[in-house]
C-alpha cells in the first residue's frame, strides 16, 4: 500500500512540474489570451505589404530600365524625358535617343549616388521623385499666381515645361510642346471650363485629343497622338502632352477647379 501511494504521489508531483515549467526555446507560443493576440498582430504587421506606389503621388513616373525605348506615341516609356532631365542634372552628356542603353544607365547610377539613393541604374519611383523636382527649370520665373491656393498648372513656353501646384506646393512637372509661331499658345490665366476624356478635333480633321481639358477658346491640355519628342515640331495652339502624362493629369484634376497660366517667350 505504501508503495502504491508513493507511485501516485510521484505522478502528481511530476505532472505539476511539467505544467509549471517555462516553454523551451523554439517551442510554439501559447495560442490563447492577450499575449497570443499581441503576437498575432505583430506577425500580421510584419507580413503587411509596403504601401503601393501610385501615379497620383507627387512627382510620379513609371519605372524605366535598361532596354526600354520610346517606340511610338502609344508606347512612350519616358526614356527621352529621362535623358533630357539627366542632362539638365549634369550627369548625362550623350544624345537624346529615346533608348535606355549603357550610357543612360551609367548616368542614372551617377545621379543616384549623388542623391544618396540606391545606385542600381534603374529609374525607379524615388529616383524620378528627386530628378523631376531637381529639373524644374527657371523655377524663379514661375508666376506668383501659380502659387496661390487651389490647383494651378503653369506652362512655360520657352522651356516646354508644365508645372502642377496645389496650394503653392509643387505636385509634378511634365515636358510638353505648344503652338507653332503662327498659332502660338495664348498667354494669360484661365480656368478649365470644359473636359472631354475622348475628344476629337472638329477643326483639324478629327485628330484625337484624349484627356482634353479646355481652358482658353479652343486651346486645351491634351494627349498627343503625334508627339514623340517635346522639343520637335509644334501643335496648332494646344498644349500637347504624352498620352500617359495627359491621363495622369486627368486623374489628378478632372474633378477639381484647375487654373491654367501660360507664360514665357515663344519657342
Amino acid at each position: 500500500m505504501k508503495k502504491l501511494l508513493g507511485v501516485l504521489l510521484a505522478t502528481v508531483i511530476g505532472a505539476s512540474l511539467v505544467s509549471a515549467a517555462p516553454a523551451r526555446a523554439g517551442s510554439a507560443p501559447a495560442t490563447t489570451g492577450p499575449a497570443a493576440t499581441t503576437s498575432s498582430v505583430t506577425r500580421l504587421a510584419a507580413k503587411a505589404p509596403a504601401p503601393l506606389f501610385s501615379m497620383r503621388d507627387r512627382f510620379a513616373r513609371e519605372i524605366v530600365r535598361r532596354g526600354q525605348s520610346d517606340q511610338g506615341t502609344s508606347h512612350i516609356a519616358h526614356v527621352r524625358e529621362l535623358q533630357y532631365r539627366l542632362r539638365w542634372a549634369g550627369v548625362y552628356h550623350a544624345g537624346i535617343t529615346g533608348t535606355f542603353g549603357d550610357l543612360t544607365r551609367a548616368a542614372v547610377v551617377r545621379y543616384q549616388r549623388r542623391e544618396g539613393l540606391r545606385a542600381f541604374g534603374v529609374a525607379n519611383h524615388m529616383t524620378w521623385k528627386h530628378l523631376l523636382f531637381d529639373t524644374i527649370r527657371h523655377r524663379g520665373q514661375v508666376p506668383k499666381i501659380c502659387r496661390r491656393g487651389g490647383w494651378h498648372i503653369c506652362y512655360d513656353r520657352s522651356m516646354h515645361q508644365l508645372v502642377l501646384l496645389r496650394g503653392g506646393v509643387y505636385r509634378n512637372t511634365w515636358l510638353v510642346r505648344g503652338g507653332s509661331y503662327d498659332r502660338q499658345t495664348r498667354l494669360g490665366t484661365h480656368a478649365v471650363y470644359y473636359r472631354d476624356i475622348d475628344h476629337t478635333s472638329q477643326t483639324f480633321g478629327g485628330s484625337p485629343m484624349p484627356y482634353s481639358q479646355f481652358f482658353d477658346g479652343g486651346e486645351a491640355l491634351h494627349g498627343s497622338a503625334y508627339m514623340i519628342d517635346p522639343f520637335v515640331e509644334h501643335s496648332h495652339g494646344c498644349i500637347n502632352m504624352y498620352i500617359e502624362d495627359a491621363r495622369q493629369l486627368w486623374m489628378l484634376t478632372n474633378n477639381k477647379r484647375l487654373v491654367v497660366t501660360v507664360y514665357g517667350a515663344w519657342d
